[in-house]
């Protein structure tokens, strides 16, 4: 055996510890990204459990949808934040599949994490993920069947989407049956899961209109108005107002007179072209209201933009300042909008604009008896409707894991395209892409190894198998109609491997600075 060296002593062994100290911010994130996983992935599937949010009042949330989950969930390690954003940002989306996205990505980083401790290269390993989900994607895409409104398996995506709450998938299929299909497919947007309205003692309804949770500006209003004309303020209706020093002078005061005057005018003449309908972004002043109180005008104040450019599309009307007041009455008429009735709902406290002369649209109501009740049935719509838009959008692929398996096969096969130990990063995706379905089997109480390996060995490219959770037997999912729409899986996907990349490539966690300047730098002045 060759003696030491002379420069021998200067060499520094590389020990398990030095490793374990390299790795120590992989691991980190890992462990962080694993947490928030094992927070929602107890609710995936038809067996899925509720999980209940308490905050430090005392406040509880009961439910079972994962987007909920993340949001009210209190986490304050970084890569953790980094998920629950992607996850936000999929709900925001495709408006469900968030607790899909947080387990493919919890689970791409850990079978990463282990890939780096056998000795790959992280980057080799993000290689690998990035042609693994790139590939995988393009399997689901191409195993993506179309729909239409008319089609049986749409209401089946609604019904898995709605958690089985079947008034609930009808509800969301009648509303996307009053809206135009280009409107649904081609807006980006319009959201159908936020055309949704939930109150305690409502009935389930489609209003063809729109809903706003306002009531009168005065009781003392009419209720109802039909038909409406309707004028939309992006503003207050009030006088412009005049400064208070400025007021305190002869020409200032006479200002105020002046625009006071100016007011009455403009009020005037909403009365002579007939407007029986305002709505305003912001306040209504005393003087405004009497004046609307003598001619039986309905008012509503502080309604938001996005519900005052929801009722200017669906009436025709348009967006005005007040001082779009001042124009002539024929230029003025042109900015009004129409509906055939504009109602108060009295007992749930809404306002109701129906027939618009605009765009078709429509709004769901959703009832339930109690408010925690209320606010998950309000979620289980959205999804519902989410998914039916998505479907339409996108198509449908086989839903309990079946799609999953299958861009699995799929990969395999291309496994060998993957070059050197890229392949590594390639085995990640592939672990990954079998973590929905076993985690839907344990759901169920079935072993998921032995269930995961069942249908891998029963499927192949493009198939639609999985598990039935009520008999324990592999089955065609698309036969027994559990299906997804395929851009919440897309989508899914795509959003998992971009997360777990970026937490991948991060090789160190350090602390900022405080960015705070002190006052004497600011001013140029010497510490």
């Amino acid at each position: 055996m060759p003696s030491p060296g002379p420069g021998d002593s200067q060499v520094k062994r590389v020990s398990a510890t030095d490793v374990d100290e390299r790795l120590a911010a992989l691991n980190a994130n890992a462990a962080a990204i694993t947490a928030i996983a094992s927070a929602v992935e107890g609710t995936l599937g038809p067996k899925g459990l509720n999980s209940m949010l308490v905050d430090r009042f005392g406040d509880v949330t009961i439910t079972n949808d994962g987007s909920t989950i993340l949001e009210k969930i209190d986490v304050n390690h970084p890569a953790a934040q980094l998920l629950i954003n992607t996850a936000r940002a999929q709900a925001e989306q495709v408006g469900d599949g968030t607790t899909t996205a947080t387990i493919l990505a919890a689970a791409l980083v850990a079978e990463g994490v282990k890939q780096v401790q056998r000795g790959v290269p992280v980057t080799k390993v993000i290689e690998g993920i990035e042609f693994g989900v790139e590939r995988a994607l393009e399997a689901l895409e191409t195993a993506a069947r179309g729909v239409a409104l008319d089609d049986p398996l749409l209401a089946r995506a609604a019904l898995v989407a709605g958690r089985h709450q079947e008034d609930l998938a009808y509800l969301a299929l009648e509303a996307a049956k009053r809206i135009p299909l280009a409107k649904l497919t081609d807006d980006p947007a319009f959201r159908l899961g936020k055309r949704i309205v939930a109150r305690e003692g409502a009935e389930n309804e489609v209003v063809a209109g729109v809903i706003l949770e306002k009531q009168r500006l005065n009781q003392q209003m009419p209720l109802v108005v039909a038909p409406a004309r309707i004028l939309l303020l992006d503003d207050a209706l009030e006088p412009e107002s005049v400064d208070q020093e400025a007021l305190g002078t002869e020409a200032g005061f006479q200002r105020y007179l002046q625009l006071q005057s100016e007011f009455q005018e403009c009020l005037k003449k909403l009365n002579y072209l007939g407007v029986n309908c305002i709505m305003a972004a912001r306040a209504i002043s005393e003087h405004a209201e009497e004046l609307l109180l003598d001619h039986d005008i309905l008012a509503v104040r502080r309604v938001s933009r996005r519900d005052l450019a929801e009722v200017a599309r669906h009436t025709g009307a348009r967006l005005l300042k007040r001082t779009a007041l001042r124009r002539p009455p024929a230029e003025l008429e042109r900015s009004l909008g129409g509906a055939e009735r504009v109602e108060e709902d009295e007992r749930l406290g809404l306002l109701r604009v129906t027939g618009g002369k605009g765009e078709t649209t429509a709004t769901m109501i959703v009832g339930a008896a109690t408010r925690a009740v209320r606010d998950e049935r309000r979620r289980i719509a959205e999804d519902a409707a989410s998914a039916v838009q998505a479907a339409l959008q996108g198509g449908l692929l086989p839903g309990g894991g079946a799609a999953e398996i299958a861009a699995f096969h799929s990969l395999a096969a291309q496994r060998a395209a993957a070059a050197g130990m890229t392949a590594y990063g390639v085995d990640c995706v592939l672990e990954a892409l079998k973590r929905p379905l076993a985690q839907i089997v344990a759901n169920a109480g079935l072993n998921p190894l032995e269930k995961v390996e069942e249908v891998i060995a029963r499927s192949g490219v493009g198939g639609s198998w999985a598990v039935d959770c009520d008999t324990g037997q592999v089955a065609d999912m698309f036969a027994l109609g559990v299906v997804d729409a395929a851009p919440v899986k897309l989508h899914a996907l795509h959003a998992a491997g971009e997360i777990a990349c970026a937490i991948l490539r991060i090789n160190t966690i350090i602390r900022k600075k405080d960015e705070q300047v002190q006052p004497e730098t600011e001013a140029g002045h010497d510490l």
